[in-house]
């Protein structure tokens, strides 16, 4: 779309966006006027945002310069910000190179190499969020109905409608939507989409979200808990593997119809939990979320419809994998690629699955339980030789950072702190 088509949309700037490796969304404007030359030179990025922690404190120096560039490919005029239009960012080094410490241009790279091996993904992200009518940092549920009520719709109508009317517009295919467990929650799920339009797509809806709220006087949280104590907000991963146009997660001579790629390629998802919890629960407070017996797939098991495994399949309409563990503080261009270099490794290795587990692994002696702290999946992370050599050093040793800066800055902290600290940060 060109400068001429937005300004006679009405579009007076574009809003360049980049995930950091804390998870939180970044931005970089442009004026209309402008978008030719951001998309040739890019616009200036400092490489400091790499290490730029949750609340804003940052691990690393100042010096040294990037271009975030717009995929103009996915341009979209907002909705619910008149005047404004949106493009995902990748961010380029002097050179004209992509960053090695760019998120998306990672997944990219990822998705590239699944390619080369005749490979394809198709992945998308259920949000949760919890929105909220108290003043300031204050969280007062802005409905009182009950979870899955249609009491919350009801109250919430006229709001729903407008963030489905918003995405709508913008052309974001959504599934479902409704209320959820926790006090004032909901849940949206959008169609699937290949790797990177499916994290492009999360980031676009999440902030369709926040725009909806605020112009109803409300605030959305997306962090991995919002109240302590209560059920906090997945971020929920769909994928499936793909092969000349047949889905690979179904019609196989394994397990529930598997194909023999498709479950190396879940095992090896799955051996590598541990390790894809510091990009997917990669926040201090995502280990209050990930606790057993609460739908949040705490342990390290997989199984056909089972909500407390980690790894749920799913064999109803087109066969997926879904990845329970994972949360709203996560890097949606990380995460996608960290479960896509996990898989491909699987098929390399040739790995296998273990027996499906069909009850609440909690109740079972031997269930594995994920790490339940950060630390300990930092630890696994750059203990696996598959995910630290696609992502590099660069982007390793800046993950690992500010993992280990979020640890200790929130360490002497109670989890209702914890919580109030983090709770508008995604």
């Amino acid at each position: 779309m060109d400068s001429a088509n937005l300004t006679a949309r009405g579009v007076l700037a574009v809003a360049v966006t980049f995930v950091d490796n804390a998870g939180v969304t970044r931005v970089k404007a442009v004026p209309v006027s402008m978008l030719a030359n951001a998309v040739a030179n890019g616009v200036g990025n400092s490489p400091s945002f790499d290490r730029f922690v949750f609340d804003d404190s940052i691990t690393g120096g100042p010096v040294g310069d990037l271009r975030l560039k717009p995929d103009v490919s996915k341009l979209t005029v907002l909705a619910a910000q008149p005047g404004w239009a949106w493009a995902p960012g990748v961010r380029y080094d002097q050179e004209g190179n992509v960053h090695p410490g760019d998120s998306r241009g990672l997944l990219v790279r990822v998705v590239g190499q699944l390619a080369e091996q005749g490979l394809s993904a198709r992945a998308a992200f259920e949000i949760e969020w919890c929105v909220s009518k108290g003043e300031g940092d204050e969280f007062v549920p802005a409905c009182s109905g009950p979870a899955y009520g249609m009491t919350r719709l009801t109250e919430l109508g006229g709001y729903l409608h407008d963030v489905l009317g918003a995405l709508a517009t913008q052309g974001v295919h959504v599934e479902q939507i409704h209320p959820e467990y926790a006090a004032g929650q909901f849940e949206i799920s959008v169609a699937h989409q290949d790797p990177v339009t499916a994290a492009d797509h999360l980031v676009l809806v999440r902030e369709t979200i926040r725009a909806v709220t605020i112009n109803h006087g409300l605030h959305a949280s997306f962090a991995p808990k919002v109240v302590a104590g209560g059920v906090g907000n997945g971020c929920h991963v769909h994928l499936s593997l793909w092969r000349e146009g047949e889905n690979l997660m179904g019609g196989g001579d394994g397990t529930f119809g598997l194909t023999a790629e498709a479950t190396s390629f879940i095992g090896g998802i799955l051996s590598r939990l541990p390790a894809l919890l510091a990009i997917g629960a990669p926040s201090v407070p995502s280990y209050q979320r990930l606790i057993p017996s609460h739908w949040a797939g705490a342990f390290q098991a997989w199984g056909l419809e089972n909500r407390e495994a980690a790894l749920r399949f799913i064999t109803a309409g087109s066969p997926n994998l879904e990845i329970k563990c994972f949360d709203g503080s996560a890097n949606p261009y990380l995460a996608l690629a960290g479960v896509l270099v996990a898989g491909n490794a699987g098929i390399t290795e040739g790995a296998m699955l273990p027996e499906p587990v069909d009850v609440d692994p909690a109740a079972l002696e031997d269930s594995v339980p994920l790490p339940n702290h950060l630390a300990a999946a930092v630890e696994a992370f750059t203990a696996d030789l598959a995910l630290i050599t696609t992502f590099g050093p660069e982007l390793v040793d800046a993950i690992t950072s500010v993992r280990k800066n979020e640890i200790e800055l929130l360490s002497v902290l109670s989890p209702e702190e914890i919580v109030a600290r983090s709770r508008w940060s995604y």
